[in-house]
């Protein structure tokens, strides 16, 4: 009896868990370029009393047996790079990749890291840098005199001075073996990790690589009824838990009833 309030504790936890993950998809369904995340699940150990298949006796064999689970643990979370819908707002510097791949982003500090977020601006040097002032990797510089800026979607970029159109740089992109082992860095960032392998780098629309539309963004790929559906899911098995824990306290105290 006393297991049922540690496995109904496990699913309670579990779905608090559920709940902040879904909590944090929703917050997030207006971010630029945000990848939602899905909670992982895994059953606990069981306790076995009797083994399927155990002889039983005139060379028959049991069919089934006596396993009792002990609840649930969160195994962790997957973020789901699926393509977020495309925002046209006419601003040239602004990228969304459509297709696999990160832009870089570089600090003073050459701290690294990895976005899907392409809204680029200039700075006081032409630079192409984004809202927290992290760099382009590789650099792009606009020139200030530029009066019109052009990217291509294969990521060339070119602007206009003086009447003149010249090429001042070539947009990289950056994919990863395994895109679900980067850690969030939070800033619409994501860093390598031993899990995620090493950057490879490209040309968009080349190699697998997706393609570069300019004067838009990409938004978040949070489907707001999906997310209701699952908070609602978590919280009525948050509260059956709690109810298994209730029925299980007032059966042990029944039993406790007996005894005396």
């Amino acid at each position: 009896m006393l297991k049922a309030f540690f496995t109904s504790a496990t699913g309670m936890r579990a779905q608090e868990l559920l709940i902040d993950n879904t909590a944090n998809n929703l917050a997030n369904v207006n971010t630029t370029g945000f990848k939602k995340s899905h909670v992982e699940f895994s059953d606990l150990i069981y306790d076995v009393s009797k083994v399927p298949g155990a002889p039983i006796g005139d060379g028959q064999f049991a069919p089934i047996g006596t396993q009792i689970g002990n609840g649930v643990r969160v195994t962790g979370t997957t973020n789901v790079f699926t393509q977020g819908a495309p925002i046209q707002d006419g601003i040239e510097t602004h990228m969304a990749i459509e297709g696999e791949g990160f832009f870089k982003v570089i600090d003073t500090a050459d701290l690294i890291g990895y976005t899907r977020d392409g809204s680029f601006t200039k700075n006081v040097t032409g630079e192409l840098v984004n809202a927290a002032g992290l760099r382009l990797e590789p650099g792009i510089t606009i020139p200030e005199t530029a009066t019109e800026v052009t990217i291509s979607e294969y990521g060339v970029v070119s602007v206009l001075e003086n009447g003149q159109e010249s090429t001042v740089g070539q947009i990289e992109l950056y994919r990863f073996a395994n895109p679900t082992g980067l850690r969030q860095a939070g800033g619409n960032l994501y860093q390598v990790t031993e899990a995620s392998g090493q950057e490879i780098a490209g040309n968009p629309g080349r190699d697998g690589f997706g393609k570069v539309r300019q004067n838009s963004l990409e938004g978040s790929n949070v489907e707001v009824v999906s997310e209701m559906v699952s908070l609602i899911t978590a919280q009525r098995a948050y509260e059956i838990n709690s109810r298994a824990i209730k029925a299980g306290d007032e059966m042990l105290s029944t039993t406790s009833q007996i005894v005396r």
